[in-house]
């Protein structure tokens, strides 16, 4: 919502699928060894830091991308998710307002959330622009991090009531990425006609 809502007001197109990825990009820490979750992947300096060529380089085109990849750590962790090292390198302390995945207060801000970017989504139909984007195969990284506390068992309890949404977001993204799949294999594997 962030990203589109950006990229509105700075009238740049949009890159939906790269968009959804940087939003869950920070969580890339689940997968590296040695690297605590919700430590410098999580840093809202380094995110900065990493962004400044892109800055520098693309404008006001890379600010939707840079304050989709931030609002992660800051919407999804710092305020429900838990601690985070939101300053690092400067320091490797954990901060945050720990509301919990099963406070009320979470579930509600997240079911409000949802119901708005899925109506946006679909007034916009920003939903058939995932389902026909040729950059869809990204998509596989959204979608491996909603669906990876159930088969990885990373300790995640998610609230009955934030089910519905998570199922909705699997099968959109999983319809994406068959999508990008199947156009994938039969552009390879069509006959040459010349």
């Amino acid at each position: 919502m962030i990203g589109k809502l950006l990229s509105n007001v700075l009238k740049t197109d949009l890159d939906l699928p790269l968009i959804f990825t940087l939003s869950v990009i920070s969580d890339v820490d689940l997968l590296i060894p040695f690297i605590e979750h919700r430590g410098p992947t999580h840093s809202v300096l380094a995110i900065i830091l990493i962004f400044l060529p892109l800055l520098t380089l693309y404008r006001k085109r890379a600010i939707p991308y840079l304050l989709a990849t931030i609002q992660h750590p800051i919407l999804g962790d710092f305020f429900s998710g838990g601690k985070i090292q939101l300053f690092w390198p400067l320091t490797t302390g954990y901060y945050g307002i720990e509301v919990g995945i099963k406070n009320p207060i979470n579930i509600i801000a997240e079911l409000i959330s949802f119901t708005i970017a899925i109506l946006v989504m679909f007034r916009s139909r920003d939903h058939t622009k995932l389902l026909s984007s040729k950059n869809s195969l990204i998509l596989a990284i959204p979608l491996f991090t909603l669906i990876s506390p159930t088969f990885l068992k990373f300790p995640l309890e998610v609230p009955i009531l934030l089910i519905p949404p998570h199922l909705i977001l699997i099968i959109l993204l999983a319809a994406s990425v068959i999508t990008g799949l199947k156009r994938k294999f039969l552009h390879t594997n069509m006959p040459n006609c010349s």
